[in-house]
């Protein structure tokens, strides 16, 4: 299996099961309220979506360099609401710690979207 292939399915695994589990939990809008962040049910339905169709997206390697988009903004969204609180709360090491899977995830949005114009990769 080509290591794009095997990418893409484990990203897109990742977002998909988040997702859903955003709308099988719908206690967790309470925590977006926590944060603060604004319109915090419209937000949550929506990120909720966007997870779950392109995590699909990426899963079945179709339409990759548009749902790359949305993801890499929810991960921007969730650095900033949920581990930039800890960086000036806790210190550099806790904010490592807690941000580790949303870099990597971060980190290999952006490794797939700099790969999106060479198909080949892909299929």
């Amino acid at each position: 299996m080509k290591p794009m292939k095997l990418i893409c399915y484990l990203v897109g695994s990742v977002f998909l099961v988040s997702g859903l589990m955003k709308f099988i939990d719908l206690s967790m809008v309470s925590s977006f309220e926590q944060m603060g962040v604004p319109l915090s049910n419209y937000v949550y339905f929506f990120v909720a979506l966007f997870e779950v169709m392109a995590g699909m997206l990426l899963i079945g390697r179709i339409f990759i360099h548009i749902s790359i988009i949305p993801l890499i903004f929810i991960m921007l969204g969730a650095l900033f609401f949920t581990k930039l609180p800890v960086l000036t709360g806790d210190g550099v090491f806790a904010f490592l710690f807690a941000s580790r899977l949303d870099i990597t995830l971060l980190i290999l949005l952006i490794f797939l979207w700099t790969q999106r114009k060479e198909k080949e990769a892909f299929t």
